[in-house]
């Protein structure tokens, strides 16, 4: 039998309707296609995945341009040859990343573990013995979804999410994303996300998004300052929990995945939050290296604070995407 508060939990036919709405139909056909392509072999996935992101590389869309000044940005130390090279790829890794997202969710537990090697279990169990709960903390990286899956294949965790507008995706984040164990909860509800760690819960949370409410510091980031989101620090004083910084990749050919999660960070928090944020940074940037086009270059990271930061995306239009041979206004370094 269902407690009362599964049973308050369940979809409404009121709900239903707003879900069934004619505005919904092509979405919910195209959510149908991705769930007939879950059933091809892994490597037609890929192939289906690429072949997308390269059509999406090739249409004015303002991503392109957004992707192509980070990438200048953070990358200024490659030849423009090779960037376009990183910009290439990227589009295809978001392609693909579109059919991880249906395999995140419709997927077979059995085939996700299969195509998964999960390196550093231990650091979760050794966190959780101590038993004020472990924070996961990643960065978006474009096999985001399918990571968390597998994570989830491994032990249940709460997932820390920013709700969709859209009523079908966040219906079906809300309940895909939980089916293992664990809950979804908004990013704006600390409240839940501090009394899960104090049950001795695991949190998932990627705070590497721009970010400009309160409690935003600009921490550097390939040397540019960003505004930057220092929660973890104020979460793990608070409850006490281990920040296990994790890290997921998608491996060459048709290998999988590899999830790395990383030891406890040491002397965490400190007395400063924007240093602890530089620390996780510098791990970001380290995985970057590593995979430059898996991570997720299509957001406006680098938005300032202030009216008087510069603004990288001015010419980031719909209509058309600038020559990705060319710099972009050399930003600001940080000392």
């Amino acid at each position: 039998m269902r407690d009362a508060d599964d049973v308050d939990a369940l979809p409404s036919r009121s709900h239903w309707t707003r879900l069934l709405a004619p505005r919904y139909w092509a979405l919910w056909l195209i959510l149908g296609m991705l769930r007939l392509l879950v059933m091809l072999p892994f490597r037609a996935q890929l192939a289906w995945g690429r072949a997308l992101g390269a059509l999406l590389r090739r249409m004015p869309v303002r991503y392109v341009s957004i992707a192509q000044t980070n990438i200048n940005i953070c990358l200024a130390d490659l030849p423009p040859q090779e960037r376009e090279q990183v910009l290439q790829r990227h589009f295809q890794s978001l392609g693909i990343s579109a059919m991880e997202i249906a395999l995140a969710w419709w997927g077979d537990g059995t085939r996700i573990r299969k195509l998964a090697r999960v390196e550093g279990c231990e650091h979760v169990q050794s966190a959780l013995a101590r038993g004020r709960g472990a924070i996961l903390l990643t960065a978006h990286f474009t096999p985001l979804e399918i990571g968390g899956r597998i994570l989830s294949e491994m032990f249940p965790i709460n997932i820390l999410y920013r709700p969709t507008k859209n009523e079908v995706l966040a219906h079906l984040q809300s309940r895909l994303r939980t089916r293992n164990g664990g809950r979804a909860i908004r990013s704006d509800d600390i409240r839940a996300m501090v009394m899960a760690l104090k049950n001795n819960e695991c949190v998932w949370f990627a705070p590497d998004q721009c970010y400009r409410k309160k409690g935003a510091e600009m921490v550097p980031l390939f040397g540019v300052p960003a505004a930057t989101n220092t929660a973890t620090s104020r979460i793990a004083r608070m409850t006490g929990a281990a920040v296990l910084p994790y890290f997921v990749e998608r491996l060459p050919g048709c290998s999988g995945y590899r999830l790395v999660i990383l030891p406890a960070l040491e002397n965490f928090p400190s007395d400063s939050p924007a240093a602890d944020a530089a620390q996780f940074h510098r791990l970001i940037e380290a995985q970057v290296q590593a995979v430059p086009d898996q991570y997720l270059w299509i957001h406006r990271r680098f938005k300032g604070m202030t009216p008087d930061y510069p603004d990288y995306y001015k010419k980031c239009t719909k209509a058309a995407a600038t020559d990705a041979t060319t710099d972009p206004q050399a930003p600001p370094r940080a000392l």
